[in-house]
């Protein structure tokens, strides 16, 4: 269309961008700061078989979320199809991120994307990862190269057949080097081309390892030969997706093997704990080697009305003592106080007390050091601290969840002290919880962890069994309170924690299964 004389011009849709991100082998903290940055800011994020679900967690509540992967077997070629609407997401003004297992460049077909995108005019950007044929054996205790073993690497596909008609890789060439062979996507060919290389010189007893689903916390190790890996991993049920390498570095294995000696590896652990309160568990959880299975038997929401909160925030130099049961309870106050427009200097005339070091410590990053910290998450052990200070005739706030117990408050009346209940959430069932937790223990749960009665509450109703359900799962709980509900809920306490805390809980959890005598998967 020709512009008008009075200079009106047709604007042009603008076009977005698209990322080609390589998200690494599967370990998420092996994703780079820069692919991280860019999932946190896409509006569309198109992402394929093995970009690992915690991933996704980086992404924005409102970005679109696209699965383009694809199964080993599946027939047709969908990059074409992929290539389309990375274009049309773009056309529509959109940020995309396109999330690549591995490096987008190493056989992940980031290449032929780019092309497309190119060839649409559609800006892009590379973003590279970690690609599995090095991380995975990094992950498995094999140094691809090694003084005196190996001073050369070829990273090489499989998924051709050996002496098909129109294979690119020469297998008799490959056989001849001396060096390290990292090979990816081998599984269904890896018959033909352990044959090969033996066929093209390589002895039959050269070091062999099979690694699946590396960098996870269900990778699997198999070692071998090139005559013998075949047969072994297959007793060892092995599928795709597998890195094969050969060479002599396959050796280092024994000393350098890390990841899977970790003492919780291998274990599926199922964490209660509310979302926005599980990140530090499931991180350290995961650094001990375990699988976290993250389904909250709890969400918190506040309160409808919070009119009785507000009034009762507006008197709090009235207060001699403010109590703190959880943190969920100090978090809710101090949002309340700032949509009040007020701070932690309205505590300026009440002292405080917290149940749990860890209740303390949020305290405290709101600036107030508790006068008094029960170390124990017990309510007794904080009414026998406020006892000795004296509290007859004093009035003390006591902040928390709709339902709670009331053994607190009560021990608190009985010392002579005016106590006021202050409701500040409640505690509800997630509604997606009962089916996920179905579809967990059918995959199996060596561990349940719970951190709160609500915990153990909420998850024996989503149990269509009840606690019989949990029969062959370790129970393992952050306090007494806690192992208190359990108990009375059907279920056997096998593990508590000494110290009430996140770090209390995995350190007591990988002691039990330190005296179980558990062992590592080869």
């Amino acid at each position: 269309m020709m512009a008008s004389d009075t200079n009106t011009t047709t604007q042009e849709p603008r076009v977005g961008a698209v990322f080609l991100v390589g998200a690494g082998p599967g370990d998420p903290d092996l994703m780079t700061v820069k692919a991280g940055r860019y999932l946190e800011t896409a509006d569309v994020i198109v992402y394929d078989r093995l970009a690992e679900g915690r991933m996704l967690g980086h992404a924005r509540k409102d970005a679109e979320l696209i699965d383009a992967g694809k199964t080993p077997g599946e027939r047709g070629d969908r990059q074409p199809e992929i290539n389309a609407l990375l274009i049309a997401k773009a056309r529509e003004g959109k940020r995309v991120v396109r999330l690549k297992g591995g490096d987008p460049f190493i056989f992940g077909r980031g290449g032929e994307e780019a092309a497309a995108l190119s060839d649409a005019n559609v800006p892009f950007e590379v973003v590279p990862g970690i690609t599995s044929a090095i991380g995975v054996p990094a992950y498995a205790g094999i140094p691809l190269t090694h003084r005196g073993a190996a001073s050369s690497l070829t990273v090489v596909t499989g998924s051709e057949a050996p002496g098909a008609s129109d294979a690119s890789v020469d297998w008799n060439w490959l056989a001849k080097s001396n060096g390290t062979l990292s090979i990816l996507m081998s599984w269904h060919n890896l018959p033909a081309i352990t044959q090969a290389l033996m066929n093209g010189g390589r002895s039959a007893g050269t070091p062999c390892a099979v690694i699946r689903w590396g960098t996870r916390p269900y990778q699997r190790t198999v070692v071998g030969s090139l005559s013998n890996i075949v047969s072994l991993a297959r007793q060892a049920r092995m599928s795709n997706p597998v890195v094969v390498v050969v060479g002599e570095v396959v050796n280092q294995r024994a000393a350098a093997r890390w990841f899977d000696n970790r003492p919780l590896f291998g274990k599926r652990v199922l964490v209660t704990r509310s979302r926005s309160q599980s990140a530090a568990l499931v991180r350290l959880l995961a650094d001990a080697g375990a699988d976290p299975i993250e389904i909250p038997a709890i969400e918190i929401e506040p309160v409808d009305n919070t009119a009785e909160v507000d009034a009762v925030l507006c008197t709090l130099p009235d207060y001699d003592w403010v109590v703190f049961t959880s943190t969920n309870s100090v978090e809710r106050l101090f949002d309340r106080l700032n949509a009040l427009g007020r701070d932690a200097r309205e505590f300026h005339s009440s002292k405080v007390a917290a149940i749990g070091t860890a209740t303390a410590a949020s305290i405290e990053e709101r600036g107030i050091i508790a006068d008094i910290v029960s170390r124990e998450s017990q309510s007794q052990s904080l009414v026998d601290g406020l006892g000795k200070q004296g509290i007859g005739g004093l009035h003390i706030l006591l902040p928390g969840a709709e339902t709670r117990p009331k053994r607190l408050a009560q021990g608190l009346k009985r010392l002579g002290g005016i106590v006021r209940e202050l409701t500040l959430y409640r505690t509800v069932l997630p509604l997606d919880a009962p089916a996920r937790l179905a579809n967990a223990l059918d995959s199996g749960v060596d561990v349940v962890t719970f951190t709160s009665s609500s915990t153990v509450t909420n998850l024996v109703t989503m149990l269509d069994g009840g606690a019989a359900r949990l029969d062959e799962v370790k129970v393992a709980c952050i306090g007494p309170v806690t192992a208190d509900t359990a108990k009375k809920s059907g279920l056997t306490v096998d593990i508590m924690a000494e110290d009430s805390t996140a770090t209390g809980l995995v350190d007591a959890i990988v002691g039990y299964c330190g005296r179980e005598g558990t062992m590592p998967n080869e």
